[in-house]
């Protein structure tokens, strides 16, 4: 009765850490697996637990809370993520940890060894919190860590630690990555052990001849102070970056001859190649419209191109179709082959490519579209990946041979219309399946594959399921008068009388990085909203266009290319126009968008090109001119600037700004890292420059997400909320 409660509550846990923010909880959200992919491991109540839902010892307390109190303590560290050796003998711990931009990648790192109960931090000679991304050696011997942009090796055993590098700065960064990487490529971790233990490949960014944004913190001191920022902007080179193998006892770094300009490319992939003797990396070049796939051989530092792909938009790197996370490499038959990802055909596919990349053989045919693989079983010989190949909106688990030789086949029940995720195991025996729709509020089940049988009858998703009757909600699609079709939902105000005239607000996002149409139970939420917005009387409503990575092929998503802040605002409005002319309850006078960060940007777009139909919008955090924003982003979407600096002013809210005739709410934060405050005080003086009157509200060291300081959530919700109601009023007229 004992395994059967803490199976549950493990659960019921599982689904707690996945609603946490931070890479640190987000990695705390992710099952732990056991290598051999029978069970996992779990943080509870102070210990770490080891679950094996296949044997008869279903649970076993791995580590206890005394096990993890530090001597002279009383309190055990509160671990936010954790590693384990093979044998299970070491544990690798992470805590204490603090936030390095956008997550909590920053800390303090222990060691316990089991057996002995030796409890011993790693760098103790390092600033608290200053330790990031520490990795077990594969012969479990040793500890690389980063710390002060310096690469640094510690034995386990007698403590000794070796620096790898010494040249880190602010600005030459080892290990790890400057600011544009991580947010546009999603490199963090800048560093790999070689599979022998002997060696480290990392990255090292060269920033110093890329200019510095500098922040403004005017709150908290008397004098205020500056915060400089590494940040290329659109136009600006790239930081250098380059990559060197140097010995785990330390040495000089070799580093490898990756040819072109390093100021002209990027290199967002490297690992190591299976016998340990070459690197395997991913070079785009600055329009990131060519990929080359490079082996570099580590002794020699002697590279080959094995692979080259070319596109006339952009390349999509692995981040996109592997959960934000561009580590590692899916080799396949001992190394002489990988699974690689591509939009060639025009759909985006798994292909099989060999080691020398001579061949290649396409395993998911269909004019559909794989999103992200999700695990392989190379002793069955399956790739599981996830795809929706009949609705856009709606995510399923598939798998195809290896082989390519068999139609993929659906593994998700097929009866459960809506979205599923899975966090699979190593060798695809065991999952997490969680699922929700519309009218079907998050569930979950551990699964066995590729049957998809729960470990638990009672705790199936099929006995658990509650369903919620929402039918004010509905999914529809609208076909524009430029024939195009895009997917929509709607929610209504209960009980509407369809004789009378109410209020319409649009979600809007509009840009390549996401969706706001999924099926899914958590659509239609505001949560700057005080209240229910249907129930208030309002129409809420949103619109996946062109541009968005939704599920339709790369002609779909790559429309927008040169033409952000173009395709994607006449999508948004016409087909709020085409919903207006269909439904007669719309009130025509008052039509509303809102949108954060690039959907701020769509909604000034809308409100400055298209008054006619939007009267009022709220725009939070935008980017106003998009010659402002960091090169990665932008310039993958629209070119460099040099060639296409037309297509950004066309694109940009600002240039649109004199059209203003409706009520304008504009929000930013002054800290915001991301898109800078320099594009509000732009945006300011364009519409103080032609007499546009509006409201603004600056939320004084609050970053993007304007989340920061006493207070905030609750002012900017009361701000959203008064603004609408009294410029866009609810309710039947």
């Amino acid at each position: 009765m004992y395994r059967i409660y803490l199976i549950r509550s493990i659960i019921i846990f599982y689904f707690a850490c996945t609603a946490l923010s931070g890479q640190a909880q987000h990695n705390a959200g992710k099952i732990k697996w056991t290598a051999d992919g029978t069970g996992w491991y779990q943080i509870q109540d102070n210990r770490i637990l080891k679950i094996n839902p296949l044997s008869t010892q279903q649970v076993q307390v791995l580590v206890t809370a005394t096990q993890l109190t530090p001597d002279g303590q009383n309190q055990p560290l509160e671990i936010a993520d954790f590693t384990i050796s093979s044998g299970e003998n070491l544990l690798l711990l992470f805590t204490n940890t603090a936030r390095v931009w956008r997550y909590n990648t920053r800390g303090d790192y222990w060691v316990l060894n089991r057996t002995s109960g030796e409890l011993k931090q790693i760098g103790r000679d390092k600033p608290a919190q200053s330790l990031m991304y520490a990795k077990m050696s594969p012969d479990e011997n040793k500890v690389a860590y980063v710390s002060g942009h310096n690469l640094y090796v510690e034995d386990i055993p007698s403590g000794e630690i070796t620096a790898l590098t010494t040249d880190g700065t602010r600005q030459i960064i080892n290990g790890t990555f400057d600011w544009v990487y991580e947010e546009e490529f999603g490199c963090r971790d800048g560093f790999r052990w070689s599979n022998d233990s002997k060696y480290i490949a990392y990255w090292q960014v060269d920033a110093r001849d890329t200019r510095d944004y500098i922040m403004l913190n005017t709150t908290d001191s008397i004098y205020p102070f500056t915060i400089p920022v590494e940040y290329p902007k659109v136009g600006q080179s790239p930081s250098s970056v380059r990559i060197g193998v140097v010995n785990a006892s330390g040495g000089a770094t070799r580093w490898m001859n990756i040819p072109g300009d390093p100021k002209q490319h990027y290199l967002p992939r490297m690992e190591w190649t299976t016998d340990n003797q070459s690197l395997i990396v991913q070079q785009l070049n600055r329009k990131q419209n060519e990929s080359r796939l490079y082996t570099c051989h580590v002794s020699e530092a002697t590279v080959k191109n094995i692979y080259t792909e070319t596109n006339k938009a952009w390349i999509e790197v692995k981040s996109y179709w592997n959960d934000d996370d561009p580590g590692g490499w899916e080799w396949i038959n001992n190394g002489t082959g990988f699974l690689w990802v591509s939009e060639k055909d025009g759909w985006r596919h798994i292909y099989l490519i060999s080691n020398d990349g001579k061949k290649e053989t396409l395993l998911t045919k269909g004019n559909y579209d794989i999103e992200t693989i999700s695990a392989i079983d190379e002793r069955n010989r399956y790739v599981y990946f996830i795809a929706s190949p009949e609705n856009a909106i709606q995510r399923y688990l598939y798998r195809a041979r290896l082989d390519g030789k068999s139609k993929p086949e659906l593994v998700s029940p097929g009866y459960l219309k809506g979205t599923h995720s899975y966090d699979i195991s190593p060798g695809g025996r065991l999952s997490f399946h969680s699922f929700t729709s519309r009218d079907t509020p998050p569930v979950g089940e551990w699964i066995e594959l590729p049957e998809h049988i729960p470990l638990q009858e009672d705790q199936s998703i099929g006995s658990k399921i509650k369903t919620v009757e929402r039918k004010n909600v509905e999914f529809f699609t609208i076909t524009t008068d430029d024939d195009i079709t895009m997917d929509g939902w709607i929610i209504a105000p209960p009980s509407f009388d369809s004789s009378k005239k109410y209020p319409v607000l649009l979600y809007v996002y509009g840009e390549p990085a996401r969706t706001t149409v999924e099926d899914q139970f958590s659509i239609g939420g505001n949560r700057l909203f005080d209240g229910n917005l249907a129930q208030s009387g309002y129409f809420y409503v949103s619109f996946n266009n062109r541009g968005t990575p939704t599920l339709k092929g790369a002609a779909w998503r790559k429309a927008i290319y040169r033409n952000i802040g173009g395709i994607n605002i006449r999508d948004q409005a016409m087909a709020m126009k085409k919903l207006l002319a269909q439904r007669p309850y719309l009130d025509t006078a008052r039509v509303a968008s809102w949108g954060w960060s690039g959907g701020g940007s769509s909604t000034l777009n809308l409100l400055f090109q298209y008054p006619d139909i939007f009267k009022t919008g709220i725009a939070v955090a935008a980017l106003t001119n998009q010659l402002t924003y960091d090169n990665i982003y932008q310039e993958r979407y629209m070119g460099p600037p040099q060639e296409t600096e037309a297509d950004y002013i066309k694109g940009s809210p600002v240039t649109h700004a004199k059209n203003l005739r409706g009520n304008l709410l504009y929000i930013h934060g002054t800290g915001d890292d991301n898109v800078h405050y320099q594009n509000a005080e732009m945006l300011l003086n364009e519409l103080i420059k032609y007499n546009k009157q509006f409201q603004f509200m600056a939320y004084p060291n609050r970053t993007h997400g304007i989340h920061e300081g006493e207070g905030t959530g609750k002012h900017l919700k009361t701000l959203f909320t008064n603004f609408l109601l009294q410029y866009c009023p609810p309710g039947a007229r």
